[in-house]
């Protein structure tokens, strides 16, 4: 059996949020034609490996996230050419136990996943002696075009005017890093066809191979409790899911709650915004003393939210690559309401599998719109469930990254 080194960004376990659902059906759909082995970072002061890694990983080694003060990251930003993603998991720990590892064991292919930790790989292709180990860097999101989306978002607001000089910064330097990595690693894998063009941008005639995100439908198909998962649930129930503490995240809520949510209270005085996520951000604080939005922070299980959901939405307006909560609320017959940026790199039609729209106005029309047409929302809802679950599974989606492995280490 072939051996796989995986460095990722964070443990990947539980499967509670994008990067982690992502990074753990990798793994779990890998282990059937790989040893694996998993150098990660941990939170706390020890690590604790669970369970269901230890039974997918050979070796599972993981250090501590690296501390950085504010003071430092602020020095950086004007001294430092890179970007400040870099330093978030600059470990010279990490880096020793990469070292110890690659000296002790031979790697087919050493696979990163996230624009975080690409610097180790950058310093095993400065290490290596001919093609071995093949290098594959996964890039969640097309980073420098986030940063860019944000700075486009955030200048047009004062109050938000230092947020978007940070985004002017980093979008440059990113740009710049995240070209040097695409073209240093012996294959790119991103996760949608936008990211792929995004990528191709900064290196033309790259070779990037899109493997999009998944989702598990069986978990999502399965029955979850009649009853709502908070007292006083509201019958026109608008849920968003995801984590909180996410920049994207956060500005997608605070437009919906301050630009669309009282457009639609205006013909459904009980609609009631429902955010459901871990680390609610402080920006989100004047939300929380608001009678018409709920702010859940983290919860166990998501699906009894999207199950009491009337329309799930993706208010997004930063953000690249795709994703996950919108594949979680189709594989539960949802019918969605998105901007166009919330659904893309997804081959999802407008007014077949849910409703796309990028201005105020129109988002709160296209609620309303499915507030009042229980048979529409039902008929969305089943034909995104059907595209869901014939292109989205990721036993199928892995087969393409195994196939990328093969093209690899072929000789």
């Amino acid at each position: 059996m072939r051996r796989l080194l995986a460095i990722m960004p964070v443990m990947p376990y539980p499967p509670h949020q994008g990067t982690n659902i992502r990074n753990y059906n990798i793994l779990r759909h890998l282990a059937d034609e790989y040893e694996i082995h998993l150098l990660t970072f941990h939170e706390g002061r020890e690590p604790v490996i669970p369970g269901p890694l230890r039974e997918i990983c050979r070796v599972v080694e993981a250090v501590r996230n690296p501390d950085h003060s504010l003071a430092k990251r602020l020095v950086r930003l004007f001294s430092s050419p890179l970007p400040d993603v870099v330093y978030r998991k600059a470990s010279p720990l990490l880096l020793e136990r990469l070292k110890e590892l690659t000296a002790r064991h031979s790697y087919d292919i050493v696979h990163v996943e996230g624009i975080e930790v690409a610097q180790y790989g950058l310093w095993l292709a400065g290490q290596r002696k001919g093609r071995k180990p093949g290098l594959v860097f996964g890039d969640q999101n097309a980073e420098y075009l986030l940063q860019k989306r944000a700075f486009e978002t955030d200048i047009r607001q004062p109050r938000y005017w230092g947020a978007a000089f940070y985004s002017l910064l980093q979008w440059g330097k990113l740009a710049l890093y995240e070209a040097k990595v695409c073209r240093t690693f012996d294959r790119v894998v991103a996760v949608s066809e936008a990211d792929r063009e995004a990528l191709r941008r900064l290196v033309p005639g790259l070779d990037v191979r899109v493997v999009p995100n998944g989702v598990d439908v069986d978990f999502y198909a399965k029955t979850i409790p009649q009853e709502p998962p908070l007292p006083n649930w509201s019958p026109h129930a608008l849920v968003f899911t995801g984590k909180m503490d996410f920049r994207p995240n956060v500005d997608a809520v605070l437009w919906f709650a301050r630009e669309v949510l009282p457009r639609v209270r205006e013909s459904y005085p009980d609609a009631h915004f429902y955010i459901v996520g871990r680390s609610p951000h402080p920006r989100l604080k004047p939300l929380m003393a608001r009678g018409d939005v709920t702010v859940t922070g983290y919860v166990e299980d998501i699906r009894p939210f999207l199950a009491h959901a009337s329309v799930f939405v993706v208010p997004m307006r930063i953000g690249g690559g795709t994703r996950l909560k919108l594949l979680e609320a189709m594989a539960m017959k949802k019918a969605v309401v998105s901007t166009s940026l919330g659904a893309e790199g997804y081959p999802f039609q407008h007014g077949r599998h849910l409703l796309l729209a990028d201005e105020a106005g129109a988002f709160a029309e296209a609620i309303c719109t499915l507030l009042g047409n229980e048979a529409e929302r039902a008929r969305l809802g089943e034909e995104a469930f059907k595209l869901v679950n014939e292109r989205y599974r990721w036993e199928r989606i892995i087969g393409a990254l195994k196939d990328t492995y093969r093209e690899l280490l072929a000789p």
